[in-house]
């Protein structure tokens, strides 16, 4: 898919990877919907800088972990752009919680993660589905992590939510193929906000890889974009993650 001209929706689209695909997304020609849900701020930041580079955006509120605010959401894009042609679900939310603390994985925690990173997948592409469908083309990238091939990372809800998000993002390839494609991406450690306050931990894994170098949010944004427009890939994760998980 060429993405010129593209409606492209990125949930979490303010902060982190989110922000990157946004403005590569923009920078590449798409009009882009920079979803947040209390990072207002951040996200009015990311359309500011996607403005001043020359690109389209604009900023839209929702909590993708609630199914009417999703549906409000896509109502609103559409009814402003007439469709939704790319959705790249960024959102998620983690716990750092030892993974040997099964009693600290309380339920509150496995209900709170599973609403944002499963379901709200889930329901911010059931919602687009309608309009990619009417314009027999659409292109999904669901971001996952290594956390779900591994089953070890913030915390045991989070991993499992992520390899739950790997195969929705299998589930849907098969259910929404042939006019929409879905495909992941499942990155490594990448260099974000996610490692405030454990820098030397960060710098402690660098030496352990075998590219010496943890990913930055713009080279995920990159193969999320060659996701988008690769027209022969559909149902596949593709991890970048420097070789950790070799």
């Amino acid at each position: 898919m060429n993405v010129l001209n593209k409606i492209a929706l990125v949930t979490g689209g303010g902060t982190g990877i989110g922000k990157a695909a946004s403005m590569e997304l923009a920078k590449r020609g798409a009009i882009v919907a920079v979803n947040y849900s209390r990072s207002q701020s951040e996200a009015e930041e990311t359309v500011e800088m996607i403005q001043k580079a020359g690109g389209q955006a604009f900023a839209i509120q929702a909590d993708v972990s609630k199914n009417s605010d999703v549906q409000d959401m896509i109502q609103a894009i559409v009814s402003t752009h007439g469709t939704v042609d790319i959705l790249v679900n960024n959102a998620s939310i983690t716990r750092h919680i030892p993974m040997d603390d099964l009693e600290a994985a309380t339920e509150d925690i496995w209900d709170e993660l599973y609403a944002v990173n499963v379901k709200g997948m889930f329901f911010c592409a059931r919602a687009v589905v309608p309009f990619m469908k009417k314009s027999k083309a659409g292109a999904i990238v669901n971001v996952g992590s290594i956390a779900g091939v591994t089953g070890a990372g913030s915390s045991m809800p989070y991993a499992v939510s992520k390899s739950a998000v790997h195969g929705l993002t299998k589930s849907l390839a098969h259910a929404l193929a042939p006019e929409i494609r879905v495909s992941g991406v499942a990155p490594g450690a990448v260099a974000t906000r996610w490692w405030a306050g454990r820098e030397e931990k960060m710098k402690s894994m660098i030496g352990s890889l075998p590219l010496q170098c943890i990913a930055e949010p713009d080279d995920v944004a990159k193969l999320i974009c060659s996701l988008i427009e690769q027209e022969s890939l559909t149902g596949q994760i593709i991890t970048i993650d420097s070789g950790q998980t070799l």
